[in-house]
């Protein structure tokens, strides 16, 4: 599903990936386990596309993103890849149903069609409550099940998360990694998650260790 190959990247004189060679298999979940500084958040968004590598290849379901445009990249990435962060990022001023559907509408979704979706993923996180909630109305674990569901509306092939258990306590956090294997299990969804949490990393299908810019096990 993923495959990056001999990717490298620099910040300055700091190289903060060092030939890397990772491939994340069709619905596996792997989470990315390391030290702060090792490069773990750097690799995800390189492999996620919002970052580009200083050289090397990155293949997402056989298309080489690495090449793309600028411009045809945000449609790739728009239909094929979702985003959950430590911090949510939702829009403050919209609800949760409008936060869920605005990837949906970006990619030209019609309205009727973005709603439905996502009042269905909505519910299926037991959230059909809380549509019409701000985030400010919300707990930290339904904000970020709010965010799982945006990361879901475009049936993306794959999902990058970054710390997302990072910001809740350990009810939610385990909440949580049910979450994303019970939609592994009824989606077939592909999840790659960077994590400094060693307990639910074990719950992973495989952990990839990284230290100082390469990947250790």
């Amino acid at each position: 599903m993923v495959e990056g190959v001999k990717i490298n990247k620099s910040f300055g004189d700091l190289r903060v990936l060092k030939d890397i060679d990772v491939t994340i298999g069709e619905g596996e979940i792997v989470s990315i386990l390391g030290a702060s500084g090792a490069g773990k958040t750097t690799l995800l968004q390189i492999l996620g596309s919002l970052d580009r590598p200083d050289s090397g290849e990155i293949l997402i379901k056989g298309n080489p993103i690495h090449k793309m445009s600028e411009s045809a990249l945000a449609r790739f990435r728009n239909k094929n890849i979702g985003f959950v962060f430590q911090f949510h990022q939702l829009l403050p001023e919209f609800t949760a149903l409008e936060n869920c559907m605005l990837p949906a509408l970006i990619g030209g979704v019609n309205k009727v069609d973005a709603i439905k979706k996502a009042k269905e993923l909505l519910g299926f996180l037991s959230l059909s409550d809380r549509l019409e909630h701000k985030p400010s109305e919300l707990s930290g674990g339904e904000k970020q099940r709010v965010a799982v569901a945006r990361a879901l509306i475009n049936n993306p092939l794959v999902i990058f998360a970054d710390e997302p258990s990072g910001n809740l306590d350990s009810k939610n956090q385990e909440e949580l990694m049910s979450l994303f294997i019970s939609l592994r299990d009824r989606f077939h969804q592909t999840f790659v998650i960077v994590t400094h949490d060693q307990h639910l990393a074990s719950r992973s299908d495989r952990t990839i260790m990284m230290r100082d810019g390469s990947i250790i096990s």
